[in-house]
């Protein structure tokens, strides 16, 4: 009873593997976006971005935490 026929491994691997892309893209646009955060003020975008420094600072550092938990679970791959 504990064999798993052969269309279940695959619908299985198939859904790790979107799983998978799908951590991997999601960390790599909330840490882009903490990035963003973080260094507004050096590539000129604080004016676009209308917050103040330290909701900036703190939305940054959310977002690379965030982020890197998005990544860490897409290499873990514990589905």
């Amino acid at each position: 009873m504990s064999e798993m026929n052969p269309g279940r491994e695959r619908s299985e691997k198939t859904y790790r593997i979107f799983r998978s892309i799908y951590d991997f893209t999601m960390a790599a646009l909330i840490l882009g976006c903490g990035f963003v955060m973080f260094f507004a003020k050096y590539i000129h975008l604080d004016q676009v971005i209308n917050l103040d420094n330290e909701w900036r600072i703190i939305f940054g550092c959310m977002c690379l935490l965030y982020g890197g938990f998005r990544l860490y679970r897409g290499f873990q791959k514990d589905y």
